[in-house]
């Protein structure tokens, strides 16, 4: 072993713990190996490394350019509204019952990840299935799992259903080998899918948790409440109390939701925080408690100060939820910089994150993509921030897009074009993906600012900078010697040689699966397919078959609310815990480990 491979195992060994302990984003994660690599490259004994120069042409890859390209084409798809017309189709078919609608629901979502990005089909998909699962009458944890899950399958199906398609399929032509076609792994994919329909209405099903979302499980008095504003007037026997020392608090019909002093809403702990003359206080009231709060001497309820907020007014507010999106521009910020109450007019009351609630100190907590937040606000104000991109409402299915329906035919058209012209090898992926993305927008169906703003860069940054680590264990040998090791582990001495490739794929297609559940997908398919290259000469064997194995299993992120981005939006939103991914999703994995090694061999021959 080299210097250089052990200083790649080095980052490697970083990259991997720093993705498990998310204490960084991926995409910064994945930056900072591509400069570790890039510094290990640029010392001057550095025989093996990549160097600056070699490094920099992963930013000439084509499947970055393509997966971004992809996004553009998905949110033309989004903003012309058929993905929510297909949506609001569905809720004609209710009538046929719980299991007749899951398989119908599963093929469509399926049908549709298969040519868009799996994401804003399960976001713009949520709405629709939180209102059909009240009119079926079974909880939504019976429908989001299958929705997440359908959108992997579909993605399995073609070329362009997953970025990690895309991007095993760049890999293997940059090493020499033909790309994976349009529909070639459709021949594991759709099998694939049909398994998992039939195990989900049959035994998947039963294995759902009857779960309840956040405001179900609040009572219908609990979810309406009078919103009131009320100030600490100059004098007040308040002035120099702590809020719990007034009695506003007394029972438990009224709850402080902010404290605005001089335009700035405080955190506000009852016991700690003192009351000052002109302190503005928002309260949910019960119509008790309204009573109760005019009441209180020295709180005056029927002026609004002059502050230069606009008052509340004792409306009657209600409790929604929404789910911060891939593309917020509230991501990364803290809820102290947002400022909910000045900019959507609604108090922020919780923030339900991987299977917690967070409701204390959530001041200085950043928001991230998959947050489910808790509000308050009147009828006007939730009605305004329905209209928001930053948050999606969940408490009824989106209304379509009219205004960009007379551009649906053209969207259609372009997205069937790059289809067919990649399918017919007429050019390749990237540059019909490129081509499509001019015509959307020379057409108007999307603004250059709505297509810049519809990529998700950090997706791209983390490419990027695996990219790099990819090539870095290419060049320096680390990828043939890991495809060594799984050989000899994989390859006993009494298993007869005709079958040790097949024990081969099943290690990778294990070791793969278990690696995606933990990272990310695009990390896992960028780190396993350099050594399922490595694989077919150390076994002398062609090695397609273990790259598409990659492929797939770097998909198959069914057993934990992590591993695949659409299983982290549903995570909060059907008030899940962890274990329900396992307990279903883990008897998936392994029907789809079985599937997938018995296929395989047979379409890509050894």
């Amino acid at each position: 072993m080299t210097w250089e491979i052990a200083f790649v195992f080095a980052v490697l060994g970083f990259a991997i713990i720093s993705f498990v302990l998310e204490r960084q984003p991926p995409d910064q994660v994945a930056i900072t190996v591509l400069a570790l690599v890039i510094a290990g490259g640029a010392l001057p004994w550095a025989a093996h490394l990549p160097t600056v120069k070699e490094l920099f042409v992963v930013f000439s890859s084509p499947a970055p350019v393509t997966i971004a390209a992809m996004f553009v084409l998905s949110a033309a798809l989004e903003k012309c509204g058929v993905i929510e017309w297909i949506a609001s189709a569905l809720g004609k078919l209710a009538g046929l019952g719980y299991r007749r609608f899951l398989l119908i629901l599963m093929v469509a979502v399926a049908l549709i990840s298969a040519f868009i990005n799996n994401t804003p089909v399960v976001m713009v998909f949520l709405p629709a299935v939180l209102s059909l699962s009240r009119t079926l009458g079974v909880p939504a944890s019976k429908m989001l799992i299958p929705l997440s899950y359908a959108s992997i399958f579909g993605g399995t199906c073609t070329l362009v259903g997953t970025s990690t398609n895309i991007l095993a399929s760049s890999i293997l032509a940059d090493a020499g080998q033909p790309p994976i076609g349009m529909f070639e792994i459709a021949w594991v994919g759709i099998p694939l899918l049909i398994m998992g329909c039939i195990y989900l209405i049959t035994i998947g099903h039963r294995l759902l948790p009857e779960r309840e979302t956040l405001t179900s499980l609040l009572t219908e008095e609990e979810r309406k409440e009078f919103l009131t504003e009320a100030y600490v007037s100059v004098g007040s026997p308040l002035v120099g109390k702590s809020i719990s020392q007034s009695g506003l608090l007394k029972g438990k019909s009224v709850r402080i939701l902010e404290l605005v002093r001089e335009n700035v809403a405080l955190p506000v702990d009852p016991r700690e925080t003192t009351m000052l003359a002109g302190d503005r206080l928002v309260l949910g009231c019960r119509p008790s408690g309204f009573a109760h709060a005019r009441s209180i001497e020295g709180l005056d309820l029927s002026s609004t100060l002059g502050l230069g907020l606009e008052a509340i007014s004792a409306h009657e507010g209600s409790i929604v939820e929404g789910v911060i999106g891939p593309r917020s521009t509230l991501v990364g910020q803290t809820v102290r910089d947002i400022a909910f109450r000045q900019r959507f007019r609604v108090i922020l009351m919780a923030i339900h994150r991987r299977g917690i609630n967070l409701r204390k100190k959530m001041d200085n907590l950043k928001v991230e993509s998959g947050d489910l937040l808790l509000m308050m606000g009147t009828d006007q104000a939730i009605e305004a921030l329905r209209r928001s991109d930053d948050i999606l409402l969940l408490d009824h299915p989106p209304t379509p897009s009219r205004s960009s329906r007379k551009k649906t035919p053209i969207v259609l058209a372009t997205v069937a074009l790059v289809i067919i012209l990649a399918s017919l090898n007429l050019m390749p992926i990237a540059g019909t993906a490129l081509v499509g993305v001019a015509v959307i927008l020379a057409t108007g169906c999307l603004t250059p600012k709505e297509g810049y703003a519809s990529i998700e860069w950090s997706i791209l940054l983390l490419i990027f900078g695996m990219l790099g680590l990819g090539l870095a264990m290419s060049s320096t040998g680390a990828a043939d010697l890991l495809a060594q090791i799984l050989t000899k582990v994989a390859g006993f001495s009494f298993i007869p040689d005709d079958i040790k490739p097949l024990v081969v794929l099943g290690v990778l297609y294990l070791l793969t699966m278990v690696m995606t559940e933990t990272l990310s997908n695009n990390a896992t398919v960028v780190l396993m397919t350099p050594i399922a290259l490595s694989l077919g000469p150390s076994l002398g064997v062609d090695p397609r078959p273990f790259v598409i194995t990659a492929c797939l299993a770097a998909s198959a992120s069914f057993s934990t609310p992590i591993g695949y981005q659409t299983n982290t939006y549903v995570y909060g939103v059907a008030g899940y815990k962890f274990t329900d991914f396992t307990r279903v999703g883990l008897p998936l994995n392994l029907l789809c480990f079985l599937l997938s090694i018995f296929i395989i061999p047979r379409i890509w021959s050894f």
